[in-house]
């Protein structure tokens, strides 16, 4: 009997041997797993994660310094070992730590030296000790295109009302005047002119979105630059014999581009028609066309009114007129010069401007010319 109940106790023994090391055992294994967990949101292991990530994004310490930082956020000016400034983002890590749990904010907010305005989504999470991990997404570029597009919509609006206004009461007045044959022939003409200005309006924001299309960098063709500059001249042909300017041009043949040559035709086209519309009649407009430096350079030179310096930075806007009276004689739509610039940028190019009141204007049209030419350096001039 004494045997069995020392073998019984001896059991017994050894049950609660075996479950309380399955009790130590269980709780090393949690405290390991929560040992992972909270490896898992340390610094280092988010530095990690912060490396590969291409958005900027930064992770903040209980006191705001920045501990980390994508390379990308280092670019917009958030250095490692320095407190964060931005007031917007200190209040929405204050307010995540508060609430316990993500936040997300759109917000204006100041970046680097010049602090430049940024419009921006961010999104906060809390890791452990405080520690908050910031997102920042830059909608910018997407802001500035939806209120460029907003202001384009609303201009274009305006500037369709002026010429549809005109013709619906040059209309209503040819009816009323059909037996007075000079009213009605001097209505008509208004009415002409007026139906010209609408139709060049729509001609040019046709350009416009067709240029906001095309990709040039993808669907770019080989272009001679000298037979561009020679349709640009032949489209204005008839202008300068009603305004009795000659055009002169001077080019340098085989010079290539890569590019829309419809696009190239219209920017240089503009150039020559603006230049004919702002100089005197018999007067004369010089067109040249040279390479230098593996640039192609249309200059387009006139002698007309020249422009004012206050107006110069300005010119290229969209509905832009330095002289709205003369624009309203001359029939501008005031999209001439920005679709140009337009068409010089889809090119990775520029156009620039030399103008003196009184002494005339010269616009230089630049795109890099194709990449085979630019080995035959021994014709540039």
């Amino acid at each position: 009997m004494n045997e069995f109940l020392a073998n019984t106790l001896i059991a017994v023994a050894g049950i609660s041997i075996g479950v309380l090391i399955g009790m130590l055992v269980g709780r090393a294994y949690r405290q390991d797993l929560a040992e992972e967990l909270e490896a898992a949101t340390s610094q280092d292991t988010v530095a990690d994660t912060l490396e590969v990530l291409s958005t900027p994004a930064i992770l903040l310490d209980g006191v705001n310094t920045i501990t980390s930082a994508t390379a990308s956020a280092a670019v917009l000016g958030f250095k490692v070992d320095t407190v964060l400034v931005q007031p917007e983002l200190l209040q929405l890590a204050r307010k995540t730590r508060k609430k316990g749990e993500a936040s997300s904010e759109q917000l204006e907010i100041s970046v680097g030296l010049s602090s430049e305005k940024l419009f921006v989504n961010v999104r906060a999470g809390l890791l452990n000790n405080g520690k908050v991990l910031i997102a920042i997404e830059d909608l910018t570029e997407s802001k500035r295109l939806d209120d460029t597009r907003r202001d384009f919509i609303a201009n274009i609006s305006h500037e369709l009302k002026t010429p549809i206004g005109a013709i619906s009461l040059l209309s209503e007045a040819l009816i009323d005047s059909v037996d007075d044959p000079e009213v009605t022939k001097k209505f008509s003409t208004d009415l002409h002119r007026e139906a010209g200005r609408l139709a060049n309006l729509v001609q040019d924001i046709i350009a416009l979105s067709r240029l906001q299309g095309t990709e040039v960098d993808r669907n770019g063709q080989l272009v001679d630059m000298a037979s561009v500059v020679e349709e640009a001249v032949d489209r204005n042909q008839v202008l300068a014999s009603q305004r009795k300017v000659k055009i002169k041009v001077d080019t340098k043949k085989m010079i290539d581009v890569i590019g829309d040559r419809e696009l190239l035709v219209t920017a240089v086209k503009n150039l020559v028609e603006n230049a004919i519309l702002y100089s005197d009649e018999g007067s004369q407009v010089g067109i040249g066309l040279r390479q230098k430096h593996g640039i192609a350079a249309v200059a387009v030179a006139d002698s007309g009114i020249g422009i004012l310096p206050e107006h110069q930075d300005r010119i290229f806007e969209r509905f832009y007129r330095a002289d709205p009276s003369r624009s309203r004689q001359t029939g501008g739509t005031g999209l001439g010069l920005a679709i140009v610039k337009h068409v010089a940028l889809k090119h990775r190019g520029d156009v620039q401007l030399f103008s003196q009141p009184g002494l005339g204007s010269t616009f230089t049209f630049r795109v890099p010319i194709a990449k085979q030419k630019i080995t035959t350096s021994k014709d540039d001039e």
